[in-house]
């Protein structure tokens, strides 16, 4: 085993309290907890990167879904990249670069079989939470093979200005689509949508009814649309949405803070005599595409044809911030947190 000194404690975020409504920071507690050095087959990680992703507000209420829910005055957890510090596993060394789920912490001791190594040249180590990462593939099997994109089609990305929407107009738009368009949360957003991110059409939800925007912005239609947001998004591309068309149901934060019962589109009776499609996804489910997804996905990156940002929050003590602001649209792309 080869190792090397660490510190005997780290810092962890745990969730402290059951947000009700918007999380607020008395929701979480940052607290040092012990470092536990690695038994047979484990690894040390310090964490370089930490994730905050939208689907952390559902795990942070005290209900049954497709992921356990975080437990009170316990570390939360989520994607995170960083070094190997000291390892007990066959094949990790001191060094090694690694993809692992146990973020929102400094220091994380795990099963190196939960731990994926990755190439820490290739790009920043943030890129492995982004787009080389879950959101990354996220949008890629989102759109190619749920969604089944088809070269031609008329695509519409809610969300469009996040880690997946940004990734998800531009695969389209590199793939063949006729037109592309997304909404976000700001002029600024919107600009970067069509002038960085090569949407033909990007619209501020906050400016007027998106169903107005939406019918203006795509006047001949929608083949595809891929919903981060649901709610009157949902509601306005069922309007729109030409016979046949595909949808991929990846999240609706415009829901997730509710304290309400959720609103449904109005209209979904078009479904039928559209014969629409409407699938939700998990990534999970996708993992025998992540050879052709990095494959590609580094290509677009190296040769410049695919753009990514990230919106970096310095410091393990603002990650809970980190959270809150991703919630409120405070990123551009990728959010992320360096330790």
């Amino acid at each position: 085993m080869a190792e090397q000194a660490v510190p005997t404690t780290g810092r962890e975020w745990q969730l402290a309290a059951r947000p009700h409504g918007w999380p607020t920071p008395a929701d979480f507690a940052l607290v040092e907890a012990p470092v536990r050095q690695p038994a047979a087959g484990e690894i040390l990680v310090r964490n370089a990167y930490l994730s905050v992703d939208p689907y952390m507000r559902g795990r942070m209420n005290d209900v049954k879904s497709y992921i356990p829910p975080f437990q009170l005055g316990r570390a939360m957890d989520g994607g995170a990249v960083g070094r190997v510090v000291a390892s007990a596993a066959e094949g990790f060394e001191v060094g090694d670069a690694v993809l692992h789920g146990l973020g929102w912490r400094e220091y994380a001791t795990l099963d190196a079989a939960h731990a994926v190594k990755v190439d820490g040249d290739l790009a920043p180590l943030s890129y492995y939470l982004g787009a080389l990462g879950m959101p990354g593939l996220t949008a890629y099997a989102g759109l190619l093979e749920v969604a089944s994109f088809r070269e031609g089609d008329t695509v519409f990305v809610s969300g469009a200005a996040g880690a997946v929407g940004s990734l998800v107009g531009q695969i389209a738009r590199l793939k063949g689509a006729k037109r592309v368009v997304g909404s976000a949360g700001s002029a600024d957003k919107v600009a970067r949508l069509v002038e960085e991110y090569g949407f033909d059409a990007a619209f501020n939800y906050k400016d007027a009814p998106v169903a107005e925007q939406l019918a203006a912005a795509a006047p001949d239609g929608v083949d595809v649309y891929f919903d981060n947001v649901g709610g009157d998004h949902l509601e306005a591309a069922i309007t729109v949405a030409n016979p046949h068309a595909r949808f991929t149901l990846c999240g609706a934060i415009a829901q997730y803070n509710d304290t309400g019962a959720p609103t449904g589109p109005r209209n979904l009776a078009l479904a039928i005599g559209k014969r629409l499609r409407l699938q939700g996804m998990l990534v999970g489910d996708h993992a025998a595409l992540q050879p052709a997804f990095l494959a590609d996905m580094a290509g677009w990156l190296k040769d410049g044809s695919l753009r990514y940002d990230e919106t970096v929050v310095e410091g393990v003590e603002n990650a809970a911030d980190a959270f809150i602001g991703l919630l409120r649209g405070a990123n551009t792309g990728k959010m992320v947190v360096k330790i």
